[in-house]
């Protein structure tokens, strides 16, 4: 196995016992990008100097008994609205083309901390402002769109030009690219990663998180990550896990799995139900109690989701969509023109909305550990295609979509994961997603895990 197909959990332990180095391992994955990056197009901009030297850094540092955790040497791509100091953060858009960070974000300076080694910044639908990330191609079929607003993470932790990768997360962009990608995506409780040093999307919806190879992958990053930073005024005071790494085995025993009876299966491919479904019932042989559970307040979420994100996205962009609108993606300037005519009292019932989904949720939240649900109705579209046609006649716009079963998530704010649960007919892949409880990534992340644990390894995607 080249180094650049191993998992971040495999390669720390090569690194950790001298099987591997750190610039093996940077070299490896900068020559994976040079193999399909033309094709692929994950990368803003990829920082294959610096990369180099930090790798070398780091290879010193732990020959000198420097070791700082399974996460030092490890190459890593952050979404291109992270701050790095010194390093542009252009949001994949015009409108950003001379920004520069002055100072690393929280997340970028924890990481950095921790030894990752810096490969790049990945594309992103404009500003985060989308679903499908229209400059990067899916990993599995560069014909087809890669997912968003974390694409380009997505596509390069998939394709093996990064180890690991930061996403955020406003409406499913960590877990709407995982799934289509074949990876793991983890959206966690809001406001237990910071995200200051991270350009907004809309403030009370954002999220920052990993998008890993595998569940324990994921669990390692967000290890580095948790934890409360008083320049997010989102930031939870709650001292997060020490360790999320899952415990070995995949006894779930005891455990109440929730299935829902509405919502979440409703207009979905059949596929995609198919595969979630077979996924939920080896949650059930590994001991596993299901539940059936009622999704309240179905026929509000998406009216919520977009009656918070459009004006505060809108509300961000002010001062640009004013003076250069010019700059901006026509899909993106349409919808913030929009958040510009929409009335304040539409603002002031999407908030109550969302405090009553809260409350629901919580409520129903009380007779499972986790909910067990598709994380995306449909397998990746075709880059040109702009609906979706359900069985019943039903046509949906693509965005729409992929946002409807993601976005409960981001208006409650529980954590989520999505796992790969297998491929259709058409070789692409399919995600479950794992909801809990508020600061429930424990039980997520063992629950991800011990269903990983009984399924073959995955194989990287786009053997160039």
């Amino acid at each position: 196995m080249r180094p650049y197909e191993l998992s971040l959990t495999a390669a720390a332990d090569a690194i950790r016992t001298r099987q591997l180095s750190p610039v093996e391992l940077a070299d490896s994955v900068l020559e994976r990008i040079a193999q399909v990056e033309p094709r692929l197009q994950a990368y803003v901009t990829v920082t294959a100097e610096h990369t180099r030297q930090a790798a070398r850094k780091a290879e010193h540092d732990i020959a000198a008994g420097r070791h700082r955790g399974p996460l030092h040497g490890i190459p890593m791509g952050l979404k291109d609205l992270i701050d790095v100091a010194g390093t542009a953060t252009s949001a994949s858009s015009r409108v950003r083309a001379d920004h520069r960070a002055q100072a690393d974000s929280t997340v970028a300076a924890r990481l950095s901390a921790a030894g990752a080694v810096l490969v790049g910044k990945t594309h992103t639908h404009e500003f985060a402002y989308g679903l499908t990330t229209p400059q990067t191609h899916n990993a599995w079929d560069p014909d087809r769109v890669a997912g968003g607003s974390s694409g380009g993470s997505a596509v390069a932790v998939a394709a093996g030009t990064a180890t690991f990768a930061l996403g955020t997360d406003t409406g499913g962009s960590i877990r709407v690219p995982a799934a289509l990608n074949g990876v793991v995506g983890l959206k966690p409780t809001y406001g237990l990663v910071p995200r200051h040093g991270v350009t907004s999307l809309s403030w009370s919806l954002d999220h920052v998180g990993p998008i890993t190879r595998t569940v324990e992958d994921a669990a390692l990053v967000l290890t580095a990550l948790a934890g409360h930073d008083p320049r997010d005024p989102a930031s939870l005071t709650t001292p997060p896990a020490t360790d999320y790494r899952p415990a070995a085995g995949a006894d779930l025993r005891g455990l109440r799995v929730g299935v829902p009876r509405t919502y979440y299966f409703d207009h979905i491919d059949p596929e995609v139900e198919a595969a979630v479904r077979r996924a939920i019932d080896q949650l059930q042989a590994l001991g596993a109690r299901l539940v059936e559970v009622e999704i309240p307040m179905t026929s509000y979420i998406q009216a919520t989701q977009w009656g918070l994100m459009v004006p505060e996205a809108t509300a961000y962009h002010e001062g640009t969509l004013r003076t250069v609108p010019e700059l901006y993606q026509a899909d993106v300037r349409i919808l913030l023109e929009a958040g510009a005519l929409m009335p304040a009292g539409d603002y002031l019932r999407a908030q109550r909305a969302r405090a009553l989904m809260r409350q629901e949720w919580a409520r129903m939240l009380r007779d499972v550990d986790v909910i067990a649900a598709p994380t995306v109705p449909a397998t990746a579209v075709k880059a040109d295609q702009e609906t979706i046609t359900w069985a019943d006649g039903t046509v949906e716009g693509v965005s729409d979509a992929y946002v409807r079963l993601s976005s409960p998530a981001n208006i409650t704010g529980v954590p989520s994961l999505s796992v790969p649960v297998g491929h259709d007919t058409a070789g692409l892949p399919i995600g479950m997603q794992l909801l809990g409880h508020p600061l429930g990534e424990s039980a997520l992340l063992e629950v991800g895990h011990a269903y990983e644990q009984t399924q073959p390894a995955r194989e990287l995607a786009y053997a160039a």
